[in-house]
Formats: structure tokens, sequence, C-alpha cells
């Protein structure tokens, strides 16, 4: 427990220095936030704010996998290159989301990568890294069921994709979520933090020293992006906390679990899908506007009451969670 914490602070304190340094840097580069002309009226203010924060992440994810590895090197542990793969995922899915914020700004719009050469670069990753969980790391195509203590076993043919579903499903359901400041950021805050927990409940070690990694990249990023930010995540940020929580939840061999510790992003993705659906049907709206975060500001919620009760739900869920496998 104590290396996991000293971990979590070693992150924190690297994270809060690389965001000294890169945020005035994005601000002198002129690097801001382009917002979307249809969404809610009280963003618009936010045009210019500093985006593409996602790359502290990157740079303290890939500073802190270095590290973690020289200090258990010649130690008992032989899981470094777990740890490595872990980190993969994560900085693989961020490097797909750089590409596309770069396009966005570049292009001074909202459109960025065209939607199939960003799926195409998700999916790419996303079968590298399953296929290495199933084929090297031979870590098995079981399933646990929560509440039920049992697994189910899949068949490979049948694994992989859905493997590749949940990696992809949970980046786009993150990226829906991260609309209000500080939102994104607090609600995978509580949940790499339960995925942490599970970590040393199961003593997969990886899972703990990555998850603590995550936290407080989390913690410290989310200084600058509560309301109002100082900094945007961008979808460097959002598609990295995505495949983050997804390729440990997969690790872990979980994945059912995050449609209880992952409801919120799930019920986000959910409300853009009745949203179209209905209005395509009906040329009427379920919402008044989607993600359903936008619905409650348009309700009078202010930005930080939408996160704070998103998070305090979001963390009731967690404890649900973990009550689920114990």
């Amino acid at each position: 427990m104590n290396e996991q914490i000293i971990l979590l602070l070693t992150s924190f304190a690297i994270s809060f220095v690389l965001s000294l340094i890169i945020i005035p840097l994005l601000k002198k580069l002129k690097v801001g936030q382009i917002e979307r002309t249809d969404g809610p009226q009280s963003h618009l203010k936010k045009q210019g704010t500093p985006t593409m924060g996602g790359v502290i992440m990157i740079l303290n994810i890939i500073i802190m996998a270095i590290i973690t590895m020289i200090q258990n090197q010649g130690g008992d542990w032989a899981g470094e290159q777990n740890l490595l793969v872990l980190a993969f995922i994560t900085v693989g899915f961020g490097i797909v989301g750089l590409v596309d914020d770069l396009k966005k700004l570049l292009g001074k719009n909202t459109k960025g990568l065209e939607p199939k050469l960003k799926m195409l670069g998700l999916l790419l990753i996303a079968v590298i890294y399953v296929v290495f969980l199933t084929n090297v790391l031979k870590i098995g195509t079981d399933i646990y069921i929560p509440f039920f203590e049992n697994t189910l076993t899949l068949p490979i043919w049948l694994y992989i994709p859905f493997a590749v579903f949940v990696l992809l499903a949970t980046t786009n359901a993150v990226n829906l979520t991260d609309g209000v400041d500080g939102l994104a950021t607090t609600v995978t805050t509580i949940i790499f933090t339960c995925l942490t927990v599970i970590g040393i409940m199961t003593e997969t070690k990886e899972v703990a020293l990555m998850g603590s990694i995550l936290v407080g990249t989390c913690l410290s990023f989310l200084l600058f992006n509560l309301h109002p930010a100082k900094v945007m995540m961008g979808d460097t940020g959002s598609l990295l906390l995505g495949g983050a929580m997804a390729g440990i939840a997969l690790y872990l061999k979980m994945p059912l679990l995050l449609l209880i510790i992952a409801l919120i992003p799930v019920i986000e993705t959910l409300s853009v899908m009745i949203q179209v659906a209905y209005y395509k049907k009906t040329g009427k709206r379920v919402f008044k506007m989607a993600p359903i975060h936008h619905h409650f500001e348009l309700c009078g919620w202010r930005e930080n009451k939408v996160v704070a009760v998103f998070g305090a739900v979001t963390l009731v869920l967690c404890i649900i969670g973990l009550m689920s496998i114990s």
C-alpha cells in the first residue's frame, strides 16, 4: 500500500509541475478551445481556453512508467512487461486523440479527424492490445460476473471482438462525458481509484501501480480543470482516460464491472443515442440537449453542481461495484 501512495503522490507532483510548464506554453502557442456553436450558449465564453491538456497526461504517464520500472528493477516482481502493456493502451489512445485535436486546431473547427480515420486508429491499437493479452500474456478469455462470484468463458473468436468493442465503447463514452469543466476528470478519478483498490485486493500489482499513476495524474489535472477551467483535456485526454479505464478492466477480467462503476459515461452515451433516434423518428427531443449533462445545464444547474452530483453518483456506484466482487 505504501508503494502505491508514494507512486500516487509522485505522479501528482510531476503532473503538477508539467501543468505549470505546459499550460502557459499552450496559451503562448494559442492552442485554444473551439466551442460548438450548437452547444450551450454559456460555453461560448470558454472559446480560447487552452486545450489539448491531455498532453500533460501522456507525458506524465510515460515518465511515471519509466520511473516505476527503474524502481522495481532487480526486485522480485516480474510484471514490468505487463505495466508497459497497460501504458501502451493508455498512451496509444491518447496519441489518436492528440492527432484529432491537432487537426481541429489547424483547421480552426470542431471536426478534427474524419470519423473513419479516428475509429481506424483506435481500432488498430485496441486489436493489438487485446491480441497481446490473449496470445502473449495468455490471461484467458474468462469474464467475471459481478454479484454472482462466477466467471463466463468466451471462445476466443467471440472474446476478441467483445474486448475491442469494450475498449472503443468506453473511450467514446468518456469522450462524451467530457463536456463540462472537471466532469470527465472527476468521474474517471473516482473510477480509477476503484480499479486501483481492486488491483490491490486481487494482488494484481501492475494494475495497482498503473491505477495509482492515473489517480495522481487526474487529481493534479483536476486542479486546473475545475470550473472555471484553466485548461481543457481535449480528445487527447478523454480518449486516453477511456482507453486506460477499459484496458485495466479487461486486464482484471472485469469488463462487465464497467456497467456499474462507469454508469455515468454509459448514461451519457445512451442519452445521445436516445436523442438522435427519437428525433429522427418524431422530430422532437427527449432531452433539452444531449449528452445529458447539457440537459441539466439547460435546466439551470451550474457546472460545479453537475460535477458534484455526477461525481457523488459515481462514488456510490464504485462502492456498489466493490461490494459486487467481495
